[in-house]
């Protein structure tokens, strides 16, 4: 799918989200082509495995080789990561397509300034082996800034030519239309197996530049729903289309 007509499609609401839950049976077809992605993050990274949701699309996908490897550590800012040295280390191995960074919420201005100044400095390392870098957009706790969390993300992305992967804009919208799928899990701010494998499919799709919607009906996820899914492919497709940056 051409990137103008995926904008063009981006123009519907997300409030008409609610009305796309029928979607395809058949998910898109095999193109014969590898991802190979390394994940930077933290326990929004590492919850429900993130990492292995998006390796298990690549493979629902019909992608000919899928790679994926994951440094995520608990309350590890980027700056830590940038510190602790083994981020940089699987960085430099290479072969990625692109790495995936992402902290905290980040809403705070100080916290703002932060990502995208250390975004900056990884995005120098991740282009230096030839990968493209990507911001995965998290979410606030659940009476958190939304706003707050969007615009930093957005500005770390766009500030530092890397994609952007919407999760948090993936997850506002299914939070407002379809509230009875729980993504947040008890502690109101990690994700559920619903949550991490919305986030999952933004990521994907993202990284893909395709469709998620029909990608995995078929196919039996645990704890959800063909219904819940189908929401949920179709939450992150608008979410790409509506605000992704490739």
């Amino acid at each position: 799918m051409g990137l103008e007509n995926r904008r063009l499609r981006g123009l519907l609401p997300l409030l008409l989200l609610g009305l796309l839950n029928c979607g395809s049976a058949s998910g898109p077809p095999d193109l014969g082509e590898s991802l190979s992605v390394l994940f930077v993050g933290n326990s929004l990274t590492y919850t429900e495995n993130l990492p292995a949701l998006v390796e298990g699309l690549g493979r629902a996908a019909g992608l000919d080789r899928v790679r994926v490897a994951s440094v995520a550590k608990p309350d590890y800012s980027l700056e830590d990561h940038w510190n602790d040295g083994e981020a940089l280390d699987s960085i430099a191995q290479g072969g990625w397509d692109a790495v995936v960074l992402q902290q905290g919420p980040s809403s705070l201005p100080e916290s703002q300034a932060h990502l995208l100044e250390w975004t900056g400095r990884f995005a120098e390392r991740i282009r230096g082996v030839g990968a493209r870098p990507a911001v995965y957009m998290v979410w606030p706790l659940a009476d958190g800034d939304w706003a707050g969390v969007v615009s930093a993300y957005t500005a770390a992305a766009e500030g530092n030519d890397a994609a952007l992967l919407p999760a948090g804009r993936a997850w506002q919208a299914v939070l407002g239309a379809h509230p009875e799928i729980e993504l947040y899990g008890p502690d109101h701010f990690h994700p559920t197996r619903a949550g991490a494998y919305l986030a999952a499919l933004v990521i994907f799709g993202g990284l893909a530049d395709r469709t998620t919607v029909g990608l995995t009906q078929q196919r039996p996820i645990s704890g959800l729903s063909v219904q819940a899914v189908s929401i949920l492919e179709h939450a992150a497709d608008e979410a790409n289309r509506t605000f992704g940056r490739p």
